[in-house]
């Protein structure tokens, strides 16, 4: 597509959730209530993890960073998501748009490789008791959040430059409640395969990455529990991953759903769906998952209420 055929544009219109004026309200109520849980929810956890000593460990580190991950990319949609079920104008500016993409990208692709970590370190912890606070050092565990967070930014800076350099000739109305890749690729006229290219090879490496490496580490992690000789301690090492497990499943089973698809099969609606159950359904459960079947935090909870209850 020659650059005198592409149409400069300020801004996009966010088409939403749903036009039917009826539900709006409810769908509004609905979410404001999820995003509020997101926000107590992850805060809580993180502002608990850093006050409790006993949390003061790598698993605990992880899941401050997991929530924070959680935190970030849930507020670069939700609020603007909000504002849309209620408000007539729905635009977004095009550089808006392009940011509200690269923080969801950065901290989803961060979370992806968070899990794999945890996964390790939950294989550190099990197979190599003993050596478990030597082997995961600080400094082990500073350096694995490092390339965490650096991959998760330059994986989404790839895709936001290679997406917003796109001619768009048409209609700048996006079928979706916030700016995605998929329907950013349905509005372009210009040719999208080195985009979806991108998003097999490059996010499709990082999802393989991901899903290896937790696969590995609760392969190593079966291997040692098989070992273990009472039925008691078997169920005791099962019971630290089954949170983890949980939410590796769910996020990842959605994203592989979202993304590992030719644009031809897009369902929008369908899609729809499936972004708010990762985008706000997901960073809301995750703190509740880890928190109701965690002692240690349980724990740490009820400290801190009784400290609040006697001062």
């Amino acid at each position: 597509m020659d650059g005198e055929n592409c149409s400069v544009l300020n801004e996009f219109l966010l088409l939403g959730i749903s036009n039917r004026p009826v539900i709006k309200v409810a769908l509004f109520t609905m979410f404001l209530v999820v995003y509020l849980i997101i926000l107590v929810a992850n805060l809580g956890m993180i502002t608990l993890i850093r006050m409790d000593p006993r949390l003061h460990t790598p698993m605990y580190f992880f899941l401050s960073h997991l929530s924070f991950c959680d935190l970030c990319y849930s507020t670069a949609i939700g609020p603007k998501m909000l504002v849309d079920l209620l408000a007539k104008n729905k635009a977004i500016p095009f550089h808006g748009c392009a940011l509200q993409f690269l923080v969801f990208c950065t901290f989803a692709d961060a979370e992806c490789l968070l899990l794999a970590v945890m996964a390790y370190d939950r294989y550190k912890a099990i197979s190599h008791p003993l050596l478990y606070t030597v082997s995961m050092s600080s400094s082990l565990c500073s350096l694995l959040l490092a390339g965490v967070y650096v991959v998760g930014m330059a994986d989404a800076l790839l895709h936001t430059t290679l997406a917003f350099r796109l001619c768009f000739c048409g209609s700048n109305e996006i079928n979706h409640f916030f700016c995605d890749i998929p329907p950013l690729l349905l509005l372009s006229c210009s040719d999208t395969q080195v985009n979806e290219l991108a998003i097999f090879t490059v996010f499709g490496f990082i999802e393989l990455s991901t899903i290896l490496g937790v696969l590995v580490s609760y392969g190593y992690i079966a291997l040692s529990v098989l070992k273990i000789h009472s039925a008691e301690g078997k169920f005791k090492a099962f019971s630290t991953c089954t949170s983890h497990l949980t939410a590796v499943v769910i996020f990842q089973g959605t994203l592989l759903f979202m993304y590992f698809r030719p644009s031809s099969s897009y369902s929008l609606d369908q899609d729809k769906m499936s972004s708010l159950f990762y985008t706000l359904v997901i960073p809301m459960l995750n703190p509740l998952i880890y928190s109701l079947r965690n002692k240690d935090v349980k724990e740490a909870l009820k400290k801190l209420k009784n400290k609040k209850w006697f001062v």
